[in-house]
């Protein structure tokens, strides 16, 4: 019983965890720049979670499955958002 509260109490907080990369990119898209974010460091931590996420299937455990996959999800939406604006910063917008 006091496992199963802890895996949903974790895995709740998990996903509370992987959306807050969000409020990184509402800042990115606010600035229109990305020079604030390290693209390396959420290569890394993509990574890490493909790799939770492999684990959590290989084992069956949805408590690891869920958030890890939201957080690969979100942190890759935050690698396009900055890769977008690395590409356009420097340019003048039209008009």
């Amino acid at each position: 019983m006091v496992t199963t509260a802890l895996a949903i109490g974790a895995a709740t907080w998990g996903v509370v965890m992987a959306l807050s990369p969000i409020l990184q990119i509402r800042r990115m898209v606010r600035r229109r720049s990305s020079r604030d974010v390290s693209i390396g460091y959420f290569s890394v931590l993509l990574f890490g979670f493909l790799l939770w996420f492999a684990y959590g299937i290989s084992i069956d455990n949805w408590a690891l499955v869920v958030p890890n996959l939201v957080a690969f999800l979100i942190g890759s939406v935050t690698v396009l958002v900055a890769w977008h604006y690395r590409r356009t910063e420097g340019r003048e917008p039209p008009g």
